[in-house]
């Protein structure tokens, strides 16, 4: 069960006793009126609020003066209890239960843990990744050539697919441009697209700004990687492929 705190236990005995002193001179006309009640302590009148005990020293200022009747003795009245708007009855709220005023609806949230929902996926996708490219080399053998001679150097030269893009770049540009200041734009680019795009939704269509980013960036890789496989013959010269053949191993 829940504890009532001390200070609303202490409160409701001082409302029960003031309640109890106001009814006592109902009951006794012939009793005097009974004197105000006394000021709450220090501590509970910064707890109260000002108003309702200005409401409660004014109810018990009324009910010591009472109006005389004409003709007759003067009575006291008997004092009045403190109403508030309408007329009802105001009485002190001694004790609340914690379920009645606190939310105890669970809140749904979009936010699950790593492990296992995130971890788990991704070590089953590296196992399945793993098996394929196992059985991918048992039956496909690696493109791998013979010894480099160094007395012979091939034409056209070229770099792995994955740099290709990069050479690319260096035929047409000063080496510093081509392989410091465009990528070094693009990653920086690349970096402040979180910042730029604060969009919170998670469906492609309504991320146009994120798709149209990624989808330029990787055209225009993929075009150089092309490019430099495909239109590029001896001394790294352009080339048509249905005229020339290929220069490019797979």
């Amino acid at each position: 069960m829940t504890e009532v705190p001390e200070h609303l236990l202490r409160r409701a005995k001082e409302a029960r006793e003031r309640l109890e002193g106001a009814a006592k001179p109902a009951e006794d006309p012939a009793a005097p009126a009974e004197s105000p009640p006394p000021a709450a302590p220090p501590g509970d009148s910064e707890k109260i609020p000002a108003h309702l005990l200005d409401r409660s020293r004014s109810a018990a200022e009324q009910a010591a003066v009472a109006p005389a009747a004409p003709g007759g003795p003067v009575e006291p009245a008997a004092p009045s209890l403190p109403t508030g708007p309408g007329g009802h009855t105001q009485r002190l709220l001694t004790v609340v239960k914690s379920g009645s005023i606190q939310d105890v609806k669970a809140t749904p949230q979009d936010r699950v843990h790593v492990w296992p929902h995130l971890l788990l996926g991704e070590f089953v996708a590296s196992l399945l990744c793993t098996a394929f490219l196992l059985i991918f080399s048992v039956f496909v053998n690696a493109p791998l050539l013979e010894l480099a001679n160094v007395n012979e150097t091939p034409n056209p030269s070229k770099a792995p697919w994955y740099f290709l893009g990069l050479q690319e770049l260096l035929t047409m540009f000063h080496p510093m441009v081509a392989g410091v200041t465009i990528p070094g734009i693009a990653l920086f680019l690349l970096i402040l697209a979180p910042y730029i795009d604060r969009n919170k939704e998670k469906a492609p269509e309504k991320r146009k700004f994120a798709v149209s980013l990624m989808t330029v960036h990787l055209m225009f890789w993929a075009v150089l990687v092309m490019i430099g496989s495909f239109f590029r013959g001896p001394g790294f010269n352009f080339i048509f492929p249905w005229n020339d053949g290929l220069f490019f191993d797979f």
